[in-house]
This record gives C-alpha cells, structure tokens and sequence, in this order.
C-alpha cells in the first residue's frame, strides 16, 4: 500500500509540472467520427497482420500506412519474442506530425475496428508544436519512443491516469520511475491551439483531452499495447522490436 502510495504522489510531482507550464491546445476530429466498424476478427486469432486492423479507416483518418506497418511489425516482433501475449488493443502515437493535429489513434483488436482518434500532448522538452527531441532519462520532461504496455489506473492531481510500462531499455524503459502515465489535461483543446499555434506540453506524459481521457483510458488499460512513433534515427536502428531478425 505504501508503494503504491508513493507511485500515484511521484506521479502527479512528475505530470503536474505540465499543468503548471503549459498553456492548452488542440485540434481534433471527434471519437465518435473515429468508431468505424471495419472488418470483423477472430477474436482467437494469434496472427498480427495488415488484417488485424481497419487500413481502410486508419488511412481514412489521416494515419501514415509505413507507420502502422511498423507498429505492426514491433507488436509482430513482441508477441513471438514472449515479450507480451496478443493485446486486446493497439494505440499509435505518431510524433513525427505537430501538436496541433489529431496524432493517436487506438485500435480494438478484437474487431480490427479504429475506435478513437485523438489529440495527444508531448512533453515540455520534446519540442514546441513540433516534437524533435525524445529520452527515457529522468527529469527530462521529454516524451520516449518505442512499445509500452498499459498497466492499472489511479486517480490523482491529473485525474484519472494510466500507468505505462516501457520495454525497451534505453528508450522507454523508466516510464514507472519516470511516471510516465496517460491523463486528461486542460492544456490538450482545439479551440486554444488553434490561437496559440501548438498545444500545452506535459513532462513527457501522453496528455489527452479532459473529455475523452477516460474512456480512451479504460479503453487500452490493463494490457493493451501503444507504439509511439518519431523518425529517430538510434530508435530505429537499436530498437530490437523493429529487428526481430537480429534476435
């Protein structure tokens, strides 16, 4: 209890640093525009494939189809090294796009179906609309890179928040002792980015819109894999998730 007790409070220390600086921001295209049926999938199946997601509506709804190949080919990669088992969803973050656009999409994998597309929020020393900058050490305030797994819930200064566990060292694999979490913030809305030209900044947390935080939350929570994409060049090179043929 007391260990836990201490997460949720190095937590919010760590994420509330994104209210305090940030201003807000965000443009969007609705969850409910996002919530596309697609195809219907075994929900057995233990294949990953460009069948197990809705290429149609990802692209539809702007998402790169090299990047989706590679965060299918990371949770490829993942499953068949017994890193993780198959997730009941995948989350794509693709960094490389600014702030100001809708950047994260979640996918059921039970049905293949695109369920939201979203605004999400680097951190403070990733960048200003643009992110450029990504690392996994402590009191960076930077975004990280490569395949988390979504672990439990708490509630704290954030609000509601999801803790993330990294797996690649080097690149991801502090987000426990770094607090890096998934959370509602004021500073992720449309209608401010829109003035200000970027959305307020986290430090390093996935920050989402207030309004659709929760669901999106207890959506991928407890075992659901995200892929957070940016064309960094030692990423790309060292993450042992996009070279499974050197394992």
């Amino acid at each position: 209890m007391r260990s836990q007790v201490i997460s949720a409070l190095i937590a919010v220390a760590v994420c509330f640093g994104g209210l305090a600086t940030a201003l807000t921001g965000g443009g969007f295209v609705t969850s409910a525009e996002a919530q596309t049926t697609g195809t219907t999938l075994s929900s057995t199946s233990t294949t990953v494939g460009p069948d197990l997601v809705d290429m149609g509506a990802a692209e539809r709804e702007g998402m790169s189809r090299p990047v989706l190949d590679l965060a299918l080919n990371a949770l490829t990669c993942a499953i068949d090294s017994g890193d993780i088992s198959l997730p009941p969803t995948l989350t794509v973050i693709d960094y490389s796009r600014p702030s100001t656009e809708p950047r994260l999409w979640v996918f059921d994998l039970h049905t293949g179906g695109l369920r939201f597309h979203e605004l999400v929020a680097h951190g403070k020393g990733t960048g200003e609309n643009l992110a450029e900058h990504f690392s996994d050490d402590m009191n960076s305030h930077q975004s990280s890179l490569g395949l988390f797994v979504t672990g439990d819930t708490y509630t704290g200064s954030n609000g509601y928040s999801l803790r993330l566990n990294g797996l690649e060292p080097g690149f991801n694999s502090r987000a426990r002792e770094r607090a890096i979490v998934m959370h509602g913030a004021s500073y992720v809305d449309a209608e401010f980015a829109a003035k200000q030209g970027r959305l307020g900044r986290s430090w390093g947390c996935p920050a989402l819109r207030e309004a659709i935080a929760h669901d999106v939350i207890d959506f991928v929570r407890d075992g659901g894999v995200i892929f957070s994409y940016y064309p960094d060049e030692a990423w790309l090179e060292r993450s042992r998730f996009l070279h499974c043929d050197r394992s």
